[in-house]
C-alpha cells in the first residue's frame, strides 16, 4: 500500500487506517475488509469477489480468480498458457482450433499457428494438400491452370487440354489466332505464297491454304481488262463482267471519252466500249 497522512480513514466505513492494512483505489483508501466486500472484483466464473490475497486474472473487462481460469470446453488450467476468446469464452488454443479454426477442404484438419494456407475459389488448403486433379501431384505455391472446378499444374494441363497450333502442333501460350475455327501460334499463320505472318492482316483463302492478299491477287484473282490489275474484294471495290471479261468499277469507261459505263447502255467495237454517243460519231 502506499504511505498515508496520519490520521486517515477508510473512505467507506470511516475506520482509523493507522496501523492496519488497507488497500488504495483510485486515490482512495479503503480498509481491507470494505476492499474485499464491496470494491473487489467479482469473478467471472464464480461469482465470488477476489480478494486482497488472490491472483486477479483479467481480460476483455472480466476477471477471474487463478484457480477460475480455465478452458469451457475441456476445463484445464489457462493461468500460465496462451489462451483464446470467443463469444464470450475462453479457450486454450487445442480447443479453440478444434472448434472455431479454419480447417483445409482436402484433409479437413486445423490450421495450425504458423502454417501456410493457401486459397482458391473461396476453399482453403494446407500447402502440401493443394493437389493437381489429373495426376495428383503437389501444387503448393507452384503456378496452376483452372481447368472447369479443378486446379491442374502446367504439365497436366498442356498435356491434356492445351490448344495446339494446327501447324506446328505445340502448345499455344500466348499470340494465338483462329481461321476457319483450328488455332494457330500468330507467327504459324502465313501466307501460303510468300510465308509473310498474316496475323492482323487481311488475307483469304485458296483450296484451304491462306494467302495474303497480295499473293491471292496475283496468282487466282480475275485482272481488270483496263488496268490488268487484280480484282479483289479486299479494298471494297465494285467490278463490273461483261462477256467473260472483268473490270474495276472505276476502269469500265468509254474507250474514246473516257466517261464512266457503269448503269449506261454501250457498244463494243472489237475489245473496245464505246458510249453511245461516241458510238454515233464517224469513224
Amino acid at each position: 500500500h502506499a504511505s498515508l497522512p496520519h490520521q486517515v480513514a477508510c473512505s467507506l466505513c470511516g475506520r482509523q487506517l493507522a496501523g492496519c492494512r488497507y488497500v488504495v483505489t483510485e486515490d482512495a483508501a479503503a480498509c481491507t475488509d470494505c476492499f474485499e466486500s464491496r470494491l473487489a472484483n467479482e469473478c467471472a466464473k464464480c461469482g465470488a469477489r477476489i480478494g486482497c490475497e488472490m491472483t486477479d486474472l483479467g481480460h476483455g473487462g472480466r476477471h477471474w480468480h487463478e484457480a477460475c481460469f480455465r478452458c469451457s470446453a475441456c476445463g484445464c488450467s489457462l493461468a500460465s498458457q496462451p489462451f483464446l476468446a470467443k463469444e464470450g469464452d475462453v479457450y486454450c488454443t487445442s480447443c479453440h482450433d478444434e472448434r472455431f479454426a479454419a480447417r483445409c477442404c482436402r484433409c479437413y484438419q486445423v490450421f495450425k499457428a504458423g502454417s501456410r494456407k493457401l486459397e482458391w475459389r473461396s476453399q482453403q488448403y494446407h500447402e502440401q494438400c493443394f493437389l493437381c486433379s489429373e495426376c495428383g501431384c503437389g501444387i503448393g505455391c507452384d503456378s496452376f491452370i483452372p481447368h472447369g472446378d479443378n486446379a491442374c499444374c502446367v504439365p497436366c494441363y498442356e498435356g491434356r487440354f492445351a490448344q495446339r497450333c494446327r501447324e506446328c502442333r505445340q502448345v499455344i501460350r500466348k499470340g494465338g489466332v483462329t481461321y476457319k475455327g483450328q488455332a494457330y501460334h500468330s507467327d504459324c499463320l502465313v501466307c501460303g505464297h510468300c510465308a509473310k505472318p498474316l496475323a492482323g492482316l487481311k488475307f483469304t483463302s485458296q483450296q484451304e491454304r491462306p494467302y495474303c492478299a497480295d499473293c491471292f491477287g496475283q496468282l487466282f484473282a480475275r485482272k481488270c481488262c483496263r488496268c490488268c490489275q487484280p480484282i479483289t474484294g479486299f479494298t471494297g471495290a465494285k467490278f463490273v463482267s461483261f462477256e467473260d471479261r472483268d473490270w474495276h468499277s472505276d476502269c469500265f469507261t468509254c474507250s474514246r471519252c473516257s466517261d464512266s459505263l457503269v448503269g449506261r447502255g454501250f457498244l463494243t467495237e472489237g475489245d473496245a466500249l464505246l458510249c453511245t454517243g461516241c458510238a454515233s460519231l464517224p469513224k
